[in-house]
């Protein structure tokens, strides 16, 4: 690089000498004139350095930001009962930063019991240096209500996703039964007494059209509805803030053949919430991964909005007899199309730009049993002010075979 810059320079400055004498002759103050060439050589010195310096960064590299994960370390959860609940199930997770406190929503049916969701304790040990989980403890529980102020029936909802939002509320989305005839639904919770405020504006497409799978035709199949939810807020009580919800798997009417080489194409709505009022601002097609052969079950779990311009952090897991495979990735929807047009997704979505994705962490690398991975929230920032990423497991009330797991990671690269 240093040859070139003295070739250019041997260059510029014979091209700068010639100009001085060429203005001498005219007349032209030499002093002057030797001062203004040399701010134009160094000008030119300084934008060849920048050309050369300067690393080169492609259209898709300016969309996601320059994010890594670093592992610190798991804990398995050992309470299996609290206050005459059965512990487990939990499929989301979300940080209370002002009560430096956890919200894990079980996803039982309100068959074990009511409807629920559990205030947690992450104590985070960082003595040694590195920072690591060191213990999970349970402190409250609290039932869900619906709007007449009764704790649901069995088999009337199927909480999966859980947001925190700044007016002192939680959203839960339930994927509904289907095959029950039981809608879905978004719905907004008091935080300390779980009784429902109000509901979001689901459109007609993700409602099921019949209770019998053989003849749906339109909407969420049975338990593969809103899984992940999340909210993007930065401000007072009373700012308008934006909740996003995604389906875990497509919908019936955008089920394309099963092919190994495809995406599979979710969708995700996106809200803006002012005050009283909702409004579905857009909705955007989520390219889910092809579906592995041996896969028995696959989905996006969870979507975890990092900041203000459409950046999420997107979890999909696979399950097959050899267990449960998990990534991670960086999704940006700045340049997505809205989709909520679109009937059907079925196909080539010609003329459509689908959210763009880039993988971002294998949990395979671990060398440690993972678990069927569902929530994850950011939590505290860690000593050294880096952001820290928890996961949680949830065990499917399976106490033979699986585990409530919680892993510990720190995020490098996001700014506060």
């Amino acid at each position: 690089m240093f040859g070139r810059i003295r070739q250019i320079w041997k260059r510029v400055g014979w091209a700068g000498g010639v100009a001085i004498r060429f203005a001498n002759l005219r007349g032209v103050a030499t002093k002057s004139s030797a001062a203004w060439l040399n701010v134009c050589l160094a000008m030119t010195l300084l934008g060849v350095l920048t050309a050369c310096s300067l690393p080169q960064v492609s259209a898709e590299d300016r969309l996601f930001l320059p994010l890594s994960l670093e592992f610190l370390g798991s804990y398995t959860l050992d309470t299996k009962t609290f206050n005459d609940t059965t512990v487990g199930g939990l499929s989301a997770l979300t940080y209370d930063r002002q009560q430096e406190q956890f919200y894990a929503v079980s996803d039982d049916r309100s068959e074990r019991a009511p409807a629920r969701f559990y205030t947690l304790k992450l104590e985070i040990d960082t003595a040694s240096g590195q920072p690591s989980l060191k213990q999970v403890n349970i402190q409250n529980v609290t039932l869900l209500k619906d709007k007449e102020g009764k704790t649901f029936a069995p088999r009337t909802i199927d909480p999966e996703g859980l947001a925190l939002s700044q007016t002192g509320a939680v959203w839960i989305s339930s994927e509904g039964v289907v095959k029950d005839g039981v809608p879905p639904f978004i719905g907004e919770f008091d935080l300390k007494t779980g009784q429902m405020r109000r509901t979001l504006p689901i459109p007609e497409a993700y409602l099921p059209d019949s209770s019998n799978p053989t003849q749906q035709q339109r909407g969420i199949r049975d338990n593969l509805g809103f899984e992940a939810l999340t909210v993007s807020a930065n401000g007072t009580p009373t700012d308008p803030f934006r909740l996003f919800a995604a389906v875990e798997s497509p919908l019936i009417q955008d089920l394309d053949p099963p092919d190994p080489q495809q995406s599979a194409k979710n969708r995700l709505l996106h809200y803006l919430i002012e005050g009283d009022r909702a409004t579905i601002i857009s909705e955007h097609v989520y390219p889910l991964e092809p579906k592995p052969m041996a896969a028995v079950d696959h989905g996006l779990t969870e979507l975890l909005s990092i900041d203000q311009a459409g950046h999420f952090l997107s979890l999909e897991r696979t399950f097959s007899l050899s267990g449960f495979q998990v990534k991670l990735f960086q999704t940006a929807t700045g340049t997505a199309t809205d989709s909520s047009t679109i009937e059907s997704l079925r196909g080539d979505l010609k003329g459509t730009q689908l959210a763009r994705k880039r993988e971002l962490f294998d949990f395979s690398q671990l060398g440690i049993t993972i678990d069927n991975l569902e929530g994850m929230t950011l939590g505290p920032r860690l000593p050294d002010r880096s952001q820290s990423l928890i996961l949680v497991s949830d065990d499917n009330f399976n106490t033979f075979t699986q585990v409530t797991q919680f892993l510990l990671f720190r995020v490098k690269g996001l700014k506060s």
